[in-house]
């Protein structure tokens, strides 16, 4: 199997122990997940199954949506509910109108510092290990993106809010920075993950269903084959002779091949647009590799191979 599983994570399990489960469950090792969650959040998790497991450059710029709840009046040091308060309580909650003033200064491209207590890597190991084990640290800021963050309900101390983001955005943080801003400290309280690219959380599947479907024989229902993944991108269909070229990692020219394209070649895609990237397909549907125009004489590279004759993929 070959492929993507949109598996709706629920509460307290790692987005690693998902993936501990799913390889339970189908009985293969190589599978792992495209973006982290964590424990506190619940919602979309990109589970990808063998060789789907190559295409995550494709997904890392992938922008997501959540939607959440934030607690004003209380920062904790992990930035959410399940941290240990570092202020006293404040009940001086903002008027709704300078809340969502102070909201309007998350959007476009902002500088982020990571949570202290996160998976993020510091010299080699992760930040939250480097927390416990009281080892010094120097957080910098990174630049996200937000696309939009918006109040949903207000009442005091709670706020709703929906938000579309680029890959490598802390929800956390923004609670965080927000209730620096709003002078009364915030944490966040709750998160779910509905969208990630153009994935929605309502094609996932709980562990359980996966389980259960996967035990019937009915696979399909919920798993997305390697060969329907990344349709923005071009595909080229080759003869056997060119095949053969391709599984070997040859050069080859497009003079005995066909492209074609998606139906909604046109419309925006949040992967990273590749227009001189292309997926090679065999006569028989067979997704062989990924492909790229070498500059100069028109020729294409096959540059991450699937299906080859020399390797054990």
């Amino acid at each position: 199997m070959d492929g993507l599983i949109l598996v709706y994570k629920p509460k307290g399990m790692t987005s690693h122990d998902i993936v501990i489960r799913i390889r339970i469950i189908l009985g293969i090792k190589k599978v792992g997940h495209f973006g982290t969650l964590d424990p506190l959040a619940t919602g979309l998790l990109l589970v990808a199954v063998g060789k789907a497991t190559r295409l995550f450059p494709f997904y890392l710029h992938s922008a997501k949506t959540y939607e959440g709840r934030i607690r004003l009046g209380i920062a904790t040091d992990t930035y959410d509910s399940e941290g240990k308060p570092v202020s006293k309580e404040s009940k001086r909650y903002p008027e709704e109108n300078f809340l969502l003033e102070n909201m309007k200064t998350f959007r476009g491209e902002i500088e982020q510092v990571p949570p202290p207590y996160s998976a993020k890597k510091y010299k080699g190991e992760a930040l939250y290990k480097r927390v416990r084990s009281r080892k010094e640290y120097k957080l910098k800021s990174n630049k996200v993106i937000i696309h939009y963050f918006r109040l949903k309900n207000y009442c005091p101390p709670y706020m709703d809010f929906d938000v579309k983001c680029s890959s490598g955005t802390y929800i956390r943080s923004i609670a965080q920075d927000l209730g620096q801003k709003l002078g009364c400290g915030a944490h966040l309280d709750q998160l779910e993950r509905t969208e990630i690219g153009e994935y929605h959380i309502s094609k996932s599947y709980t562990l359980e269903k996966i389980e259960k479907m996967f035990s019937l024989g009915q696979a399909s229902q919920f798993f997305h084959p390697i060969e329907d993944l990344l349709p923005e991108l071009p595909k080229i269909v080759v003869n056997d002779s060119t095949a053969s070229l391709v599984r070997s990692g040859s050069y080859f020219f497009p003079d005995s091949v066909s492209v074609s394209f998606s139906s909604d070649e046109d419309a925006t895609s949040e992967h990273v647009k590749k227009p001189d990237i292309f997926r090679i397909f065999d006569s028989h549907g067979k997704l062989l590799a990924f492909a790229t125009k070498k500059a100069g004489n028109n020729s294409l590279h096959p540059f991450l191979v699937f299906d080859s004759k020399n390797t054990s993929l």
